[in-house]
């Protein structure tokens, strides 16, 4: 049904609107909380909102859609085909992957080529990545690294003291929901968010973060007020904000890991509404005394 598929990005606020930050913190309050509404129900976001593990992606999927490309027989320069990609995949970060294959699928078939089905461009985009994540994932299952390596400083921090005030947790990721819950566990995040984590799959159509929103609400018998929403994707601030929430944007540096803001995310997530800009939890307490 239409209304379960994933809005694109369209700005509804300005990036350069004068913020404030929290006394004594690096936190961008844009717009201030009301918490008139006792806050109950928290949703993340996975891939750089909470893990690490699949940081550099993007230098994966590019290349793959290059080759795809360029087997039209297209005469475009790599150069050409390289900013084609990277403008269309990063304007549909945040959105399930599906949505990137559909939009190459639509670029081959600009070009005279007969595109795969997108499901099937997927699957090769998660081999190859896989393979390059390969040893992450082994470091961590055997202990030779510590799941905090491979997480947005301070997540452990912030979820046990969300859990420990009685906050109910949920995860929800545009990646496909086997590869979150394995690397779920392998960050050792199952003691937060129980069942309560969901992923994509391949009818794209069947899984949206809105539609997790509207069960959180719906089963809970709570109004959109009660959600507080962490991504680092514009969706999940979008349909948090849509639904009545408050959206903290996680403007992540994923590669160094550094407590600065990534600004191409800061701007992009204040664009569609964030209401609080952090670029990891290490001042969680201040945060969570903010808000909750």
């Amino acid at each position: 049904m239409q209304k379960n598929l994933e809005e694109s990005y369209h700005p509804t606020a300005d990036p350069e609107v004068q913020t404030r930050t929290l006394p004594g913190t690096s936190i961008e309050v844009v717009r201030s909380v009301n918490r008139g509404t006792p806050l109950e129900h928290v949703l993340f976001d996975f891939d750089g909102t909470l893990s690490l593990i699949r940081q550099g992606w993007p230098e994966v999927m590019v290349p793959l859609m290059i080759e795809v490309l360029q087997q039209t027989g297209t005469k475009e320069p790599v150069k050409v085909l390289e900013g084609v990609v990277h403008d269309f995949v990063m304007e549909l970060t945040g959105k399930q992957t599906i949505y990137q294959m559909i939009r190459l699928a639509e670029e081959v078939r600009r070009r005279g080529g007969t595109p795969e089905e997108p499901v099937m461009y997927k699957q090769r985009y998660h081999d190859r990545l896989m393979d390059r994540i390969a040893g992450r994932r082994e470091a961590l299952r055997s202990g030779a690294v510590s799941p905090d390596a491979m997480l947005v400083p301070y997540t452990l921090e912030i979820l046990a003291a969300l859990r420990d005030r009685g906050l109910t947790l949920y995860l929800a990721s545009g990646t496909d929901e086997p590869y979150v819950l394995e690397e779920a566990a392998l960050l050792g995040l199952e003691p937060y968010f129980g069942s309560r984590i969901y992923g994509a799959c391949d009818d794209y159509r069947s899984f949206s973060k809105a539609m997790v929103i509207e069960r959180i609400l719906k089963e809970n018998s709570v109004p959109g007020s009660a959600l507080l929403g962490f991504g680092d994707g514009y969706v999940e601030i979008q349909n948090v904000k849509q639904a009545g929430g408050v959206a903290v944007a996680v403007a992540s540096d994923e590669a160094a890991r550094s407590g600065k803001p990534d600004l191409w995310k800061r701007d992009r997530l204040i664009g569609v509404g964030a209401d609080v800009v952090i670029a990891d939890y290490r001042e969680w307490e201040a945060l969570l005394e903010y808000l909750v």
